[in-house]
This record gives C-alpha cells, sequence and structure tokens, in this order.
C-alpha cells in the first residue's frame, strides 16, 4: 500500500486476544481496517469476528516458533491479500534478581519478548516489501530507556528489540516501510498479572522486593475482585497508535501514556547521571 493511500489497512498483530493487542485490534477495526490476530487460546476473537465477519481473521501462534511465525504470516497475507501493518505486541514480564532467574527461564523470556519479535519481522518483510511498503510496529516500554531491580531480564529483552529496531528501520526504508518504537506506560492489561512470570525467590532479595512492591511474597497478591486499577485503559494507547501511523512524518520513537513522559525523563536523567559527575563530554541539550 503506498503512501498516503486510503485503501484499507490489513493489520497483523501478535497476542491480539487480550490486553493491548486486542486494543490494537479494536480501534484498527474502528477504523475501518482488517485484523489477523494471533492468539493462544482458540476463539479469543469470536465476539470481534461476530462483529466484522468480513474483517477479523484469528491465527493460533507461539511466537516463539519461528517456522510457525513464518507459516502464520504466509497465511495471514493470504487472507485479506497482504499485510500493510505489523504490530508485534505478544509478549510478557518477568520479576526475579538476575542471581534469581535460571537458564531456562531466561532463554523462555528472551524467545518470547526479543526473538519472537524477529521472526515475525523477517517473515513480514517481503510481503510489506512487496505491497510498495507499510508500518512494523514494536510494543516497547519505558523500561527500554532504564532498568529496575528485579526486571532485568525484562529491560534486557525490550533493549535488545530497540536495538534491532533501529538498525532495521533503517535497512528497511529504501522498501517504504516504516519502522515505529512505541514506548508505552502503564496500561490496565494483564501483564502484571497471569501474563507475569516470576523466578524463585532468595531470602536475600526480600528486602528488595518489599521496597519495591510493599511485599517479599512472590508471586505478590492477585488483585482483589472488582479493585479498579489505576493504570490506563488500553484503548488510549491503541488511539494513540492509529494517530501515530497517520502521521507522514512519523519518528522512529512514540512515547504512549500519560506516565511515559515522566519516566523517560527519569530514565534519561539516570542514563548521564551514571557516566559521573567528570564525564569528558557534554550531554546533547
Amino acid at each position: 500500500m503506498s503512501e498516503g493511500s486510503s485503501t484499507t489497512r490489513i493489520w497483523f498483530i501478535t497476542g491480539a486476544g487480550r490486553g493491548l493487542g486486542r486494543a490494537f485490534a479494536q480501534a484498527a477495526l474502528d477504523h475501518g481496517d482488517r485484523v489477523v490476530g494471533t492468539v493462544r487460546q482458540p476463539g479469543a476473537l469470536a465476539d470481534l469476528q461476530a462483529g466484522h465477519p468480513d474483517s477479523v481473521r484469528e491465527i493460533l501462534l507461539d511466537v516463539r516458533d519461528a517456522t510457525a511465525v513464518a507459516a502464520a504470516v504466509d497465511e495471514a497475507a493470504r487472507a485479506f491479500g497482504g499485510i500493510d501493518i505489523v504490530v508485534n505486541n505478544a509478549g510478557g514480564g518477568l520479576v526475579g534478581a538476575i542471581e534469581e532467574v535460571d537458564e531456562q527461564q531466561a532463554r523462555a523470556h528472551l524467545d518470547l519478548n526479543l526473538f519472537g519479535a524477529l521472526w515475525v519481522c523477517r517473515a513480514a518483510i517481503p510481503h510489506l516489501r512487496a505491497r510498495g511498503g507499510g508500518d512494523i510496529v514494536q510494543i516497547s516500554t519505558v523500561g527500554a530507556i532504564g532498568a529496575m531491580p528485579t526486571f532485568g531480564l525484562y529491560n534486557a529483552g525490550k533493549w535488545a528489540l530497540e536495538g534491532f529496531s533501529e538498525a532495521l528501520s533503517a535497512e528497511v526504508a529504501p522498501f517504504g516501510i516504516h519502522v515505529t518504537i512505541a514506548q508505552l506506560g502503564g496500561f490496565a492489561t494483564d501483564w502484571a498479572g497471569s501474563s507475569m512470570s516470576f523466578a524463585t525467590p532468595k531470602p536475600e532479595y526480600d528486602d528488595l522486593r518489599t521496597a519495591l512492591f510493599g511485599t517479599a511474597q512472590i508471586p505478590w497478591p492477585a488483585a482483589e475482585p472488582g479493585e479498579a486499577s489505576t493504570d490506563a485503559d488500553p484503548r488510549t494507547a491503541a488511539d494513540a497508535l492509529v494517530a501515530h501511523l497517520s502521521n507522514p512524518g512519523r519518528p522512529l520513537r512514540v512515547l504512549i501514556g500519560d506516565d511515559a513522559r515522566e519516566h523517560a525523563a527519569l530514565a534519561y536523567t539516570a542514563r548521564r547521571d551514571s557516566y559521573g559527575a567528570d564525564r569528558d563530554f557534554n550531554w546533547p541539550s
């Protein structure tokens, strides 16, 4: 699809069954576009399909499987005749001090949060190039700017995601493909609940966990039924993403969420200060 075209766009969204992925799918449909969403549980998009029978397709996919990813992207391109926008949303969290995280957990986490997006990008680029261009959106976080104790593996995955995505943006620009790194703040999703994994805690870090979370208990206590979330509505993020993709001059990175700018400023300040007071260069203004 060429830049500026009013043609209905075709979205490929990973992790579309709930949370942010679900919000992105709904926003795309409300915008008059079509959606192919990947899910882990069959029927997760049944209600969207019922409301938009000609505009929604569901594909079962574990993004950690590179071969399955390639097949799913090809299937998605056949569903509506191509792909215009790819949203790498599938992922999860991991709480654990570096000493607490075992090898299997570390590899599984990076397979999901880092390599899953890499496999999708590799498979999608030929389809986007065949359309004359398009968009790849990497759902990142303000945690990709800084780091937080006990979230080291999560930070590592998102930092790495941003690293390859920045290189990717230059590689695919000649094909008319735009890359967006969406750095999100806090949104009311299952990220801190069922999408969160926990390393086996060591008592040496109980004081740290208590200072960070108000409890040393791992997994942390589930929210009470009906307890209101203080995080933002995921639809806010979806609307912001749609608006960003409509901007012809859209930049590589975009901060999304009312708290994202504050967190980004704090993280960049901490990065500057980490060089010490005697650094021999001036921080860019």
